[in-house]
Order: structure tokens, then sequence, then C-alpha cells
């Protein structure tokens, strides 16, 4: 790993939950020494992505990382775009949809839309940081990334979040397949209990696969008709969102036979 991929990931450890984190916190989930890690943040605060504040001079973004943001938003309006596209979709299924991201290695949460329809759904967090093997986004996006990357994802251990989380590579592998033939992708339990999630890929300019957008709802209200209208909605409002960023999904992608 060079010196730039190392303090850029020290970047990814942030998140709604943990906005300002210390040193030693940064050392124990890097696994890099301390030494190495002030030398990088102290790297990261001079180009200001990051800064220090309160009395222990804990580091939390910087502004650089607001203008590179905009700058991102500016050439490629996906956040824009998203939430007329995930609002539609919540409105149509009743539940919570959301946008993910393929950010280097990672999959993280963009943006979500909840739907005043029911007082119980499930909760989402922007900036999250989704398993791939244990979400059905996740698994949206390994089944159309190049075999290097899912490769790579699988060969790595892949940690139980719930008792329903598949951790067998041979068995995601076989799962992977039949989300290429049908294009949607499904978790039940398998990163949050009780929650059933549907998925599918979104592509950008280069077809290649760049996020995924879900809807995801509690396990007690996938009825029937919920069955069948989540998927056929997701398909739609995945193709839209694909088209609306200057995307174009693969020649073997699986058309929407209902469009």
């Amino acid at each position: 790993m060079g010196t730039v991929t190392k303090a850029l990931s020290l970047l990814t450890f942030f998140n709604h939950g943990r906005t300002e984190i210390g040193l030693s916190d940064l050392t124990r989930l890097s696994g890099m020494n301390k030494a190495t890690v002030y030398r990088l943040m102290s790297e990261l605060q001079e180009s200001g992505f990051v800064e220090q504040a309160g009395s222990d001079r804990s580091y939390r973004l910087g502004p650089q990382v607001l203008r590179l943001a905009a700058l991102r938003e500016a050439a490629v309006p996906i956040l824009s775009v998203s939430r007329r596209v995930l609002r539609d979709l919540s409105d149509e299924t009743g539940e919570t949809t959301h946008l993910s991201l393929l950010q280097g290695s990672q999959l993280n949460s963009l943006s979500h839309a909840y739907s005043p329809r029911n007082a119980t759904k499930v909760m989402m967090e922007d900036a999250e940081v989704l398993t791939f093997h244990g979400t059905s986004s996740g698994m949206a996006v390994l089944a159309y990334a190049d075999p290097d990357f899912a490769d790579d994802v699988l060969s790595q251990p892949l940690a139980a979040r719930t008792p329903e989380t598949i951790t067998d590579p041979q068995e995601i592998r076989t799962q992977l397949a039949e989300i290429r033939s049908s294009g949607i992708a499904q978790s039940i339990g398998g990163f949050e209990a009780d929650v059933h999630s549907h998925a599918v890929p979104v592509f950008g300019p280069d077809r290649k696969v760049i996020g995924a957008l879900a809807v995801a709802a509690p396990v007690s209200r996938m009825s029937a008709d919920q069955k069948q209208l989540i998927p056929a909605a997701l398909r739609r409002a995945g193709a839209t969102l694909t088209h609306r960023i200057g995307g174009s999904a693969p020649a073997d992608y699986p058309q929407d036979e209902t469009a």
C-alpha cells in the first residue's frame, strides 16, 4: 500500500457516528503504528483534508473534503439527481430507499429517503460503510464488478453481522451468478436482523458498476404483493438513475420486462 493510499484510507474511518477521532483510536482502527498515523495525518492536515478540534486535539474532516465533494457533484451530480429517484421509489414502495457508491474498496451509503406511510421503518445512516457479502447493495455491486475485485473481496475474512449473514465464499459466488441472471439482489437479515432488502446496480458512462440502489423493508411487511412491487419498481428506478447520470448498463444486463 503506497503512502497516498495509506493516508486516504485513514479518512474512511470517519462517519456520522465518529465525526472526530483521536490519534490513538486512528492507530487502533487502521492497524498502523502510531508514528506513521501521526505523520500521515499531519500531511493531510497541511493539505486541508483534516483539522484538529477540541481540547483533546482530535481530528475531523477539513474544508478540502467539502471542496472536492462540491466539484465531484458539479461534474457528476449523482447526489442531487438521486434524491428525486429515491423519493419517488420510496413513495411507490412505502419503504426506505437508499443509494450507495463504490469508493475504492468500500461501499458507502450516500443518500436515503423514508416513506411516511409506515411508522416502523428501516433506518439508514449516510456515509455508513456497507459490507459486500451481507447486503443486497453489496451483492449487486459484486455481481457486476470486475472479477478481480470480487475475488479480492471474497478472499478477505467475511464477518457475520447476524446469524443470517452468509460468509461462505462459494455460496456467495453461487448467489452472484443468480444475480447476474436476474439483475437484482436480495438479502434477508444479512446486515441487520429482520430486514429484507432488494438492490439493483447503478452503472456509469463506461458501463461499469459504480454503486447500487436499494429498498429495505421489515421482514414482517414483505407480503406477496410487496415481493412483486418492490423488484419491479426498483428495476425502473435503477434504470432511471443510471440514465440521468449519463450511465449505461452493460449489454448482458437483464432488461426490465415490464418496461
